[in-house]
């Protein structure tokens, strides 16, 4: 496994992110348990949650799991980096939210923070993410529950997840004026088939020195071999869904279609590609995989290993074209 520095910080990540999203919605906790001792044995140390991951009435579970796995020592917490997010309510869904147990208010931040270290059984957070730009809370206000945090050792680096460039600037602005450390990271949707980051997000990531996380980089399994398993009948239901309302957008089957067979014909697997490709882009760290088996993340594995040459990146760039740069894409 490659490790890489975490933007502009000294803390070293492995380039595979685990994503944990489907741990207790869709995959078990033992098999979750043991899909996280196969990403560490295989040297992937940056696992990455969310407080509201669980599925509905159980927000908070997926936290649980993973601290449950931290609980059986073997030096699982010193050897990981722990990343989660705050923004959205941890509910059972049995009532209306309450004022202040959302978004970014010093109080909502402070209050999720803990609930978040009880459920993941650790005293802090290596990586805490915004989840979601909040518009009525203002910059200072959130670095000041954060620059608090930092002090009482509850976390040690603050990210940004689905922030637009602007938002980026706007935040590490304002951390500048306080002598605060910012940003570090940017966690947005990004795979060859969802471009649009390349043309403000990951240039404004890279002009403040954050690392990229690409999430969703199958494109809820649009690259990963959609076509193929569709034709062998072993597509899941779940995405089988997803992947048909996408199909039916004009023209996007028959560039799925030319993807799988330019691949066929290079012997590689469309998941594993799509990946390697995210490992070559500018910017990136290292993007989110959530396997919902041992299988999948073998597959992810394998995928930090595979070398893509020009010719097939040049392909690729065909296939799915950049979107441009700003501000030359709309306007002279």
């Amino acid at each position: 496994m490659e490790y890489t520095q975490l933007g502009r910080t000294g803390l070293k990540v492995s380039r595979i992110v685990l994503g944990t999203m489907n741990f207790g919605p869709t995959t078990t906790e033992a098999d979750s348990h043991t899909i996280m001792d196969s990403a560490l044995d295989a040297g992937v140390n940056f696992f990455d949650t969310a407080n509201t991951y669980g599925g509905p009435g159980e927000r908070g579970l997926t936290e649980a799991i993973v601290g449950k796995w931290l609980a059986k020592g073997g030096g699982r917490r010193d050897k990981v980096v722990l990343a989660t997010k705050v923004y959205g309510a941890v509910h059972n869904e049995d009532g209306p939210v309450w004022p202040n147990h959302d978004k970014l208010s010093a109080y909502g931040i402070r209050r999720a923070v803990e609930a978040s270290l009880k459920r993941l059984g650790t005293d802090h957070i290596d990586l805490y993410q915004f989840h979601h730009i909040d518009r009525h809370t203002p910059a200072d206000e959130i670095w000041q529950a954060v620059d608090t945090l930092i002090q009482q050792g509850k976390i040690l680096y603050a990210g940004s997840s689905n922030f637009p460039g602007w938002k980026i600037a706007q935040m590490n602005e304002a951390a500048t004026r306080r002598n605060s450390l910012g940003l570090v990271s940017e966690q947005c949707l990004y795979n060859l088939f969802e471009r649009r980051s390349e043309l403000e997000v990951i240039p404004a990531a890279q002009e403040y020195g954050l690392g990229v996380i690409p999430w969703s980089p199958l494109h809820g399994g649009l690259l990963g071999g959609l076509l193929r398993k569709e034709r062998e009948g072993s597509l899941s239901a779940r995405y089988a869904g997803h992947g048909a309302s996408v199909l039916a957008e004009p023209g996007v089957r028959e560039r799925i279609a030319a993807y799988e067979d330019l691949l066929d014909k290079h012997g590689l697997e469309p998941g594993e590609v799509a990946l390697a490709w995210l490992l070559t882009r500018p910017g990136v760290t290292g993007p989110i995989v959530g396997p919902r088996t041992a299988e999948q993340l073998d597959s992810a594995l394998r995928a930090a290993e595979l070398t893509l040459d020009e010719e097939l990146l040049t392909a690729l760039d065909e296939l799915f074209p950049p979107v441009g740069e700003a501000p030359e894409s709309y306007a002279w």
